[in-house]
């Protein structure tokens, strides 16, 4: 089963909720899932979404992730890649790399990483 984003029928967007691993649950492995989905546990491995991935204020992380949009308020360790944008909340911190066309880091958020911009290198290229 899964649920829509609470801001979709204001904004139009369709995102659909695919599930979340929650506090006290650790996976080890890779996790592919087609829609959005929660982490608040530990995982280490790849994460792998066509649409968002979200780690919580208590997530640690660690390994890859693959999607869409990408939003941390937990820690994370590896590497990112993301076609639309990654977001560092107030308690979230990232160390590794991060790969995306677009990155916000709010007032707060650790980024301890080395970022590449996609769409900044074709722009340079032309």
């Amino acid at each position: 089963m899964a649920w829509k984003w609470p801001s979709a029928a204001k904004s139009g967007a369709s995102e659909e909720w695919t599930g979340f691993i929650d506090q006290g649950v650790t996976l080890e492995g890779t996790l592919t899932v087609k829609g959005t989905f929660r982490i608040d546990g530990n995982v280490k491995g790849n994460i792998i979404s066509e649409q968002t991935v979200i780690l919580g204020e208590g997530a640690k992380v660690e390994g890859q992730i693959e999607g869409n949009r990408v939003v941390i308020s937990g820690r994370f360790d590896g590497v990112i890649f993301a076609k639309g944008r990654v977001e560092i909340e107030a308690k979230g911190v990232v160390t590794g790399e991060v790969h995306s066309p677009c990155m916000v880091i709010d007032p707060g958020g650790i980024f301890d990483a080395a970022a590449t911009c996609w769409d900044l290198r074709r722009r340079l290229q032309r």
